[in-house]
């Protein structure tokens, strides 16, 4: 059973992780030379020949050809030195991964694909992937998602105004609840541009879009030279509901045919080519919700897992014997914001609740009782009150709005952080035909 790369995040598509691991050790001696220096590290040969190797493995799986091996070079090159620049501020800022979290970071990785953590890892050697390398990269990947979260997500707010807004202006753009495929080039003007820099990427963009509007590819050119971090996937942005649109866009993608070519739209990061793909879906969106209350008794330091089942089991026998479930919950449920409501969660929808939490729960008929069983939280006893079909549209279309302008704000904002690192650094670059 080989495992299913495509489910993971593509950053962590690490085929390419033991191309240097597989080499004999003096072969590997003679690719290690430094190729670039980048502040006060170094970007070794075998280094880049990985990441060239993972490009261009990326590059062939989309079909696209004909793109100058310098080009791939130059881009694989740039990808690690914005790596390392990322690299030395998380360790700058004491930002690092443990144990633990990689390990939870395996594991869900292992159960997309249906496996345990050691199948995984069975199923990897079978594929020429190396687990420790595996393993090393996917703990890099923790630390620069936690600085990106600490630097610049965690200080992105929307507020109700601009949900508000954005809800006004997109109700003139077509039905809200279909959703559109998107590809998308961006030829990036630097922080601060000239004038000559930005008719430069303007002169560029205009270049590019006549070539599509000759039947050029355009995955095949978002590879060559988008500067957006879905440049290696065609440019493609996936399916994005009508809400989560970038808002430079919204106006012009409702219009659109599926297979039409739009731009370039200038913003501050640069100018923008879209695509548009397909389009699908529309109509209410209605879902089932479950009304249930809970006992919760958590295991920490004090509390045994053992201790809380037991005290869980005790506390299922007395319901199950006649005693009331909400007396209960409000003497001993350890989850105090719902034991004050006799263990009340109220009506809650899909997502709301953990997942094995929620499997439980929906295997319950109303009025049904569930024997204790754990989660990451403790043991629990959950009871369904009652279900209903419940039309959610309106909150759908804030909550997707204001996950919109989140993205968009965030996108934006690591663009100009990784801008700022790249021009702030001081890189020399050792490979021939890429200074």
């Amino acid at each position: 059973m080989a495992i299913d790369l495509r489910r993971i995040s593509p950053l962590l598509l690490l085929l390419a992780c033991t191309f240097a691991g597989a080499l004999p050790a003096q072969e590997r001696q003679l690719l290690d030379r430094i190729v670039a220096v980048v502040n006060d590290d170094v970007v070794l040969q075998s280094e880049f020949e990985k990441e060239l190797a993972e490009i261009r493995a990326k590059l062939k799986k989309l079909g696209a050809a004909g793109i100058p091996d310098e080009e791939v070079r130059k881009q694989a090159l740039e990808r690690l030195i914005l790596r390392k620049l990322q690299l030395q501020e998380a360790r700058k800022l004491g930002i690092t991964a443990d144990d633990q979290t990689l390990q939870q970071a395996l594991q869900v990785i292992a159960q997309r694909n249906g496996l345990t953590i050691q199948e995984m890892e069975e199923e990897m050697k079978r594929e020429g992937i190396s687990p420790e390398s595996f393993r090393a990269q996917l703990r890099e990947e923790i630390i620069l998602q936690r600085l990106r979260n600490h630097e610049v997500i965690s200080r992105i707010q929307v507020t109700k105004a601009e949900v508000d807004s954005y809800l006004a202006n997109q109700s003139q753009n077509g039905d809200q609840n279909a959703q559109y495929h998107l590809r998308h080039i961006l030829i990036s003007t630097p922080e601060g541009a000239t004038t000559d820099e930005i008719a430069r990427a303007r002169k560029k963009a205009e270049e590019i879009l006549a070539r599509l509007q000759k039947g050029e590819d355009f995955a095949t050119l978002a590879s060559r030279y988008s500067d957006s971090r879905q440049s290696l996937e065609g440019g493609d942005l996936g399916w994005l509901p009508a809400g989560q649109v970038p808002t430079v866009f919204a106006q012009v993608v409702p219009a659109m045919q599926p297979g039409e070519v739009r731009g370039p739209f200038q913003t501050s990061s640069g100018f923008h080519i879209i695509k548009l793909e397909g389009v699908k879906g529309g109509g209410k969106k209605i879902v089932r919700q479950t009304h249930a209350r809970h006992i919760l008794i958590r295991t920490d330091e004090t509390t045994s897992d053992r201790e809380a089942r037991i005290r869980a089991e005790q506390l299922y026998q007395r319901i199950k014997g006649g005693e009331d479930f909400a007396m209960l919950a409000r003497a001993n449920s350890d989850d105090k914001a719902s034991a004050i409501r006799g263990g009340d969660l109220g009506w809650v929808s899909p997502g709301d609740l953990v997942p094995k939490f929620e499997e439980v729960m929906n295997r319950l008929q109303p009025g049904q009782l569930s024997e204790p069983f754990r989660t990451p939280f403790g043991w629990h006893i959950v009871q369904v009150l009652g279900r209903r079909q419940k039309d959610v549209t309106a909150a759908a279309k804030r909550d997707a709005a204001k996950l919109a302008i989140r993205k968009r704000k965030a996108e934006e904002a690591v663009q100009l952080y990784l801008r700022k690192l790249r021009d702030q650094a001081y890189v020399e670059t050792r490979l021939e035909g890429l200074d």
